[in-house]
């Protein structure tokens, strides 16, 4: 009993750890055996059911919401259209949250078959990792308190400005910071909702992320600066090895433009 009860206790930490968070399939189920039947679209349509990795943590795009549990956004919108064009039935989804520091990992060891969230094409992410063709544009912005008097990269010369880990935002920044003599310093976070409160706390004087998600976290108190410093391109990814699922998830989504449904989710949840 005793060893039972560990084993129960150890599974749950993994899974809150990880961030995994299941939605319901109502048919077909999992093989229980991700590894060995997922990333092509014949296993996915043997399994039953379509895995992938969403942002939990990005309104709009990816949100989950704290109660009922339930995850929906764009994004989810995008992964669904997937599943009802290699499963027939747009319910058959399993979803996981993903930060930017865990998304390609788990695309890479197997538990996922793509991954939909806020994931800007690289090229050296492409060395790695298949891409879809682009189906959102954005571009890195900056939040500041209002109270702050900060109005753009400028004045951020030995500020602290809280990030991503693991995403292009750093590096993006520094490189447009540079030319104008600035240094700031970077502090890396492992979740938006963890930099938004260290920015409503003091403990850095700038949250910055793409314009997009940072409107989910904008309030009164704070304000989203003009500039942008980037263009960030938004793909669905899925591991190198199994071009046949790219084709299909790049095919879906060519689909979606021409039809005019990707347009019509974008206007779904208010995005620009």
């Amino acid at each position: 009993m005793r060893r039972g009860m560990m084993a129960a206790v150890a599974a749950a930490i993994l899974v809150s750890v990880l961030g995994l968070t299941a939605c319901s399939s109502s048919s077909g189920g999992s093989s229980g055996n991700g590894k060995s039947l997922g990333q092509s679209a014949d296993a996915i349509q043997k399994r039953g059911v379509l895995k992938a990795g969403v942002k939990i943590d990005v309104p709009k795009f990816g949100y989950k919401d704290p109660g009922t549990g339930k995850i929906d956004g764009f994004e989810v919108d995008l992964v669904r259209a997937v599943a009802k064009k290699i499963l027939g039935d747009p319910n058959k989804i399993e979803l996981t949250g993903v930060t930017a520091k865990t998304r390609a990992a788990l695309l890479d060891n197997g538990e996922l078959d793509l991954v939909a969230a806020t994931f800007t094409i690289t090229e050296d992410r492409k060395k790695s990792l298949n891409f879809t063709d682009s189906y959102f544009t954005d571009g890195i912005a900056i939040m500041v308190k209002k109270s702050s008097g900060l109005t753009g990269l400028k004045d951020l010369d030995k500020k602290k400005i809280g990030v991503a880990k693991s995403a292009t935002t750093k590096a993006r920044l520094q490189e447009k910071a540079d030319p104008l003599g600035v240094k700031p310093e970077f502090l890396e976070f492992d979740s938006y909702p963890e930099i938004k409160a260290a920015l409503d706390a003091g403990r850095v004087d700038a949250f910055s992320v793409d314009g997009a998600i940072l409107y989910g976290y904008l309030d009164d108190s704070t304000q989203i600066l003009p500039d942008r410093y980037s263009q960030e391109e938004y793909g669905i990814a899925t591991a190198k090895p199994k071009t046949d699922l790219a084709k299909v998830v790049n095919d879906t989504l060519a689909e979606m433009k021409s039809s005019g449904e990707l347009d019509q989710l974008k206007q779904k949840w208010g995005l620009k």
